[in-house]
């Protein structure tokens, strides 16, 4: 494919490297001459220029672009050259955009008004990749898709209640949430009506955001203990992560270094979150504040050296699973050593979200990893004159196993069921076996 990345930076030069090692044909606009070098040093074609000018975007093959990644370091920036680059040609772009500002929907869609197909905050996709990292016993967050309204998540069935020992066409789940797979043991399939749901099943939800709230504390009959998560770090990633823990009324305590950063969180969590001014890497800071009894201790600051020596200390009070963020890749093979559980990178969740929107055709995402086996999850957009809007899902024949989970159209959640005809522009979200995608895009495009 044909990509066009706008911003040769950090992130930008990362994902041009990793995508050209798939062999795409990768082309990177960059204005700062040492990181256009920087990035000219593994055999990518790079145009100097600055991104917001037509000239360079034409320069650089915006006209004919398969997909385009806007990834300057500024938010304006991203949406106004991602907006010409579509208007120019680009098939596909996506924007960089971390400002919630942006990214609030309820607002404004500045997605839709400036024609961006996926806006990617490092910050956000970092705190969800940090959320899925946490393996406590009720529910863990799996992903967000399209706006951001349609959310899924995995629930494990710990007792038995009414939603056990009956098959899934007969529990009165919410109307706007569906079981897209339930996976027992190592086995993971896609579900059907005839699935009966048994205690110890971890239960994929997708749906709006609040409707699968609502279904995941029926299967959690009986209350689950939510853990204690310590985070240290109260910047974008810190806050974006408490902000998803707190839907699940976790125990939430912030220590964070900087005395305005402090007042601007307790202004934003309230009494909800316990804010602490301290430095991480204080023993003495982490003991006050019973660290070492915390479930998760993750450190998300924006220092690798710094996250990861409050994980030792934390480590050494007796923390038992400790997160770190941790950028530069010369630490992979030394972090376990250094009082680390897990390691995320920014970089590499950013680099997966890439890959997932190279696809041609109707094909918009696609996600391997998120559940066992061969199953995908895959985000499609509905064509004008497809199959898929000529028929009623009932008649569409689609492929076994395989379940179209959720559209989306006009920023509304809708769940399709048997009478539903799919309309030009929807976004669909579907799971389906790996042999089984092409079957599903060629409805979405012919």
């Amino acid at each position: 494919m044909d990509i066009l990345i706008l911003g040769g930076g950090t992130v930008g030069g990362y994902i041009a490297k990793r995508l050209s090692e798939q062999n795409h044909d990768v082309t990177v606009v960059e204005r700062r001459r040492d990181a256009a070098n920087e990035v000219d040093q593994h055999d990518i074609r790079v145009v100097i220029g600055d991104a917001l000018q037509s000239a360079v975007l034409f320069k650089a093959g915006a006209t004919t672009a398969d997909v385009c990644f806007a990834l300057t370091s500024s938010d304006e920036a991203n949406l106004l050259a991602a907006s010409v680059a579509k208007g120019m040609g680009a098939r596909r772009v996506a924007a960089r955009v971390n400002s919630l500002a942006y990214r609030d929907y309820m607002t404004f869609d500045y997605r839709r008004h400036f024609l961006i197909d996926r806006f990617l905050s490092q910050d956000y996709l970092t705190a969800i990749e940090l959320a899925r990292r946490i393996r406590e016993p009720g529910a863990m967050l799996i992903e967000h898709f399209a706006t951001g309204e349609l959310e899924m998540q995995e629930v494990v069935v710990m007792r038995e209640s009414s939603m056990t020992g009956k098959r899934l066409a007969d529990l009165k789940m919410p109307r706007e949430v569906r079981v897209g797979a339930i996976t027992r043991g190592w086995d993971a399939h896609i579900a059907s009506a005839d699935d009966v749901i048994e205690v110890g099943d971890r239960v994929t939800l997708v749906g709006s955001r609040s409707e699968v709230e609502s279904a995941k504390k029926a299967l959690l009959i009986g209350s689950v203990k939510h853990p204690y998560v310590a985070i240290i770090g109260g910047g974008e990633i810190g806050l974006n992560l408490a902000n998803i823990l707190i839907r699940r009324d976790y125990t939430i305590k912030i220590l964070e270094r900087s005395y305005d950063r402090c007042q601007y969180l307790a202004q934003h969590f309230s009494d909800r979150v316990t804010i602490v001014r301290g430095d991480g890497r204080r023993r003495s800071v982490l003991d006050e504040n019973g660290v070492g009894d915390a479930d998760f201790v993750i450190a998300c600051a924006g220092d690798d050296e710094y996250n990861i020596l409050a994980c030792v200390e934390a480590m050494e009070l007796g923390a038992t699973t400790r997160l770190a963020i941790v950028k530069h890749a010369d630490y992979a093979s030394v972090v376990g050593k250094l009082g680390v559980t897990e390691a995320v990178s920014p970089y590499e969740v950013m680099g997966r979200q890439a890959e997932g929107f190279t696809h041609a055709g109707a094909l918009v995402f696609q996600n391997s990893t998120l559940l066992a086996g061969t199953i995908q999850v895959v985000e499609l957009e509905v064509r004008e004159n497809s199959t898929a809007t000529r028929a009623p899902l009932r008649e569409l024949n689609l492929p076994k196993p395989s379940l179209i989970a959720a559209a989306i159209r006009n920023n509304s959640t809708l769940i399709p069921h048997a009478d539903f005809v799919f309309a030009p522009g929807d976004a669909v979200v579907a799971f389906a076996e790996l042999r089984d995608v092409p079957a599903l895009v060629k409805l979405c495009e012919e």
